[in-house]
Formats: structure tokens, sequence, C-alpha cells
């Protein structure tokens, strides 16, 4: 585990850009990074005593943590609900729940700005921090959070099967394996056509696989939710004709909400929308598609069964999809912030997603979305540190079948999958 860790910290540098020799001489800045992500700073962080302050407010806000500053005691108050940091300006004595502890460095006021102790500060809200005094460079990892992890489970092959990757058995038998590390199972099984009939076997490969009753029985001995994948292109316009035909569209709410009654809840993933589309065309191709998602909305709260909507990033080709309005209707999103065109996916792109997504959406409907094939073990790392540091509901993974042993790993090490 302790190796582990140390590799991704290397790699953490490697994800932000950094090149990995010594600065220029002179060079001053100091870098600071949560789980690979750069932490804006409006005032550089200084050393003093060999230890390294910045900013009070900007980091706790990046960890989550509710601050207060006491302008007459000139006292920080810092507390997640369960550890509470008190610190005073110029006093070397904090307060880590309520018992004295001494700093090498007192937190000090420069430019306007308080600014506390970085190692002290991180590691009594039980992260870990790796200082490079040559890339002057603070890298932060912060502790595994309570999240929902979905992984859609898809049909592979020999060397990719979901089955395999999920249970660590070959099929039909099954042990716990890497179950602990998820939340939920996507099942991709279903497809539709442009008249609005449920398919389990489409032109794109989603297929009901025989034997799926063995995903279902093992999915309950594991304690894993699921809920049934309806995946639809259009790119033959397979979408398009259905939303131009209501008779279709009933048909097709009727035919998910009742076989939605097998699972937890439904995922949509209706993919292309929008890519030869602009002004009012692009708002008619975004309100027939939340018409549709209103529509099956209703038709799965009778059941009782959650819906769940797999959509393009806000920024990606495809912006055929109302945000607002769909974070209105679905009980979540997944936001697909991937197929940017490069691999690791770039952290920058990843990020304004997201940020355009928390405008629109309440962050706690909102999942992030990971490619496994266009990560590496530290950057998926990064990926879920993003979904901690903007307060997301969780991520899913495409798919099961994909994740290699460290990305097993470093989901254990970076999240707590909420059952």
């Amino acid at each position: 585990m302790k190796q582990l860790l140390s590799t991704l910290f290397l790699a953490l540098l490697l994800i932000a850009g950094q090149p990995l020799t010594a600065p220029v001489q002179g060079q001053e800045t100091i870098a600071v990074l949560i789980d690979g992500l750069p932490l804006n700073l409006d005032v550089s962080p200084v050393i003093q005593n060999d230890r390294t302050l910045v900013p009070f407010r900007a980091i706790a806000e990046a960890m989550n943590i509710t601050v207060e500053w006491d302008n007459q005691s000139r006292t920080v108050n810092a507390s997640d609900g369960k550890i509470s940091v008190r610190m005073q300006i110029d006093n070397q004595t904090a307060y880590l729940n309520n018992t004295p502890t001494a700093l090498d460095t007192a937190p000090q006021i420069t430019a306007g700005r308080t600014l506390i102790p970085l190692r002290f500060f991180s590691e009594a809200f039980n992260c870990q921090v790796d200082w490079n005094p040559g890339l002057r460079k603070v890298s932060i990892i912060s502790p595994s959070k309570s999240m929902t992890v979905i992984g859609f489970y898809a049909l592979g092959d020999n060397e990719t099967s979901s089955w395999t990757n999920l249970f660590e058995q070959s099929y039909p038998a099954s042990a716990p394996g890497n179950t602990d590390a998820l939340s939920e199972l996507a099942l991709g099984w279903y497809s539709l056509d442009q008249d609005g009939n449920l398919l389990t076997q489409s032109r794109t490969g989603w297929q009901k696989p025989e034997g799926w009753e063995k995903v279902m029985e093992a999915a309950r001995q594991y304690n894993l939710q699921t809920e049934m994948v309806i995946h639809v292109t259009d790119a033959d316009n397979t979408i398009s004709n259905l939303f131009s035909n209501p008779a279709a569209m009933s048909r097709a709410v009727k035919a998910i909400s009742d076989e939605a009654r097998q699972f937890r809840g439904v995922n949509l993933d209706f993919e292309g929308l929008g890519y030869n589309d602009s002004g009012e065309q692009l708002k008619q191709v975004q309100q027939r598609f939340t018409s549709f998602i209103n529509l099956l909305s209703q038709e799965l709260k009778i059941n009782g069964s959650r819906l769940t909507l797999t959509l393009h990033a806000p920024n990606s080709a495809y912006p055929g999809y109302d945000y607002q309005a769909l974070g209105k209707i679905a009980d979540r999103i997944i936001i697909m912030a991937y197929d940017y065109g490069s691999k690791p996916e770039p952290i920058n792109q990843v990020e304004q997603a997201v940020k355009i997504a928390v405008a629109s959406v309440p962050a706690q409907k909102l999942i992030l979305g990971i490619s496994a094939p266009s990560e590496t073990d530290a950057s998926i790392a990064t990926k879920i540190g993003m979904a901690k540091r903007y307060n997301l509901n969780g991520v899913a993974l495409w798919r099961l079948g994909l994740l290699n042993e460290g990305m097993w790993e470093v989901l254990r090490d970076s999240a707590e999958a909420k059952r």
C-alpha cells in the first residue's frame, strides 16, 4: 500500500504536467496540488522554518472543510463535522479537537490573507502530504470519502469480462472479489429502435446476455444495487425519429417502465444529440429530449424506480442536453467527461465540465463518469479527487472488465462505496 501511494505521488506530478527536473535558479513559486488538482491561490505560499504556509480559506474550501474567521481574536476555526482545528495568528499553539498542539510556525497575515501551516492543517484532517523541495511542490492526498461508485457492466470477451473483473471468478462461479469497491451496477443490456421497441440485442453490441439471471443473483448476494441501461446513438437518426413519433415515445416509455420493475432504476444513455445543430434547431433538440425524459420520469415514479441520465459532458461536441432542465427531472446525472482526444483525459477540460454542470444541477445529483481505457491508476485518483472537491454524489466507471488491479486499489483508497 505504501509503495502504491508513493508511486501515486510521483505520477500525480506527471499528470499536472510538471517536469521532473530542478526549477530555474531563483524560482520562488510553490505549487500546491490536492489529489493532483492545482490549488488556486490569490496569495503565494511562503516557507518559514521549513514549513509551508498557505491561505487558509483556499485550502479548506478545496477540502470541503468549513472555516470561520474570528476577527476580534484573530482566530481560524475549521471543522469537517468530526474533526475541529483552531489556530490563532502569531500563536504557535493550535488546538486539534480541543487538544493543544505545538506548531513549528505560527499562522500569520501576509498581503491581507491569513496563512496557516499546510502540513499541520492537512494532516489534522487525515490527508497525506508530500513535499518536493527540488520542484518546490506540495502534493496532498485527501482521505477516502463515502460516495456512490457505479460500475458499468457490459459484455466483454475472455480478456475483458465484466463478470471476471468484478467477482474474480470464471462465470458462473462468484466470490466477493472487487464488489466491496462498488455501490451498484449499471447493466448495459438494452437499446431502443426508432419505433420505441425495447431491444435486448442491438446493432451497437449492447445485449442482454444468456444467464443474465446469474448476474442479478450475484448482485443481490453482494449487496449491489442494479439499474438497467438503455443505450441508443443518433448516428442513424434513431433518436431523432423516435422523438418525432409520439406513439413510439409512449411505447418506449411503457416498455422501459415495465422492464424496470426488476431493477432499482433506469439509466438512460442517449448519445450523439446536437452534434450538427445550433440556434433554434439545437433548442428544439434539447426540448424534445427533455420532454421524453419528463414522460419517462412520470411513468417510473409510479413504480418507485430511480432515473439516472448518462449524458455527454456540457463542454463536449454534443450540446443537445439541457442540463438545468434535466437536473430538475432526473434523480441523477452521470457526466461523461471523457473522449476529449488525449489520454489521460485532460484535467482542465474535465474540471470545466464539472464546473458547468454544478452551475446548473445540484452537486449531489451529479456523478463524474470515468473511462478506464483513457486513464491510469494515478489519473483515476485525480478524477475521484475532483468528485471530492466539488462534492459530487460519486463516480461511474466505464467499464468493468477494463479496470486493472492498480485501479481497483486506487478506488478503495480514494472512495468508500456507499451502499
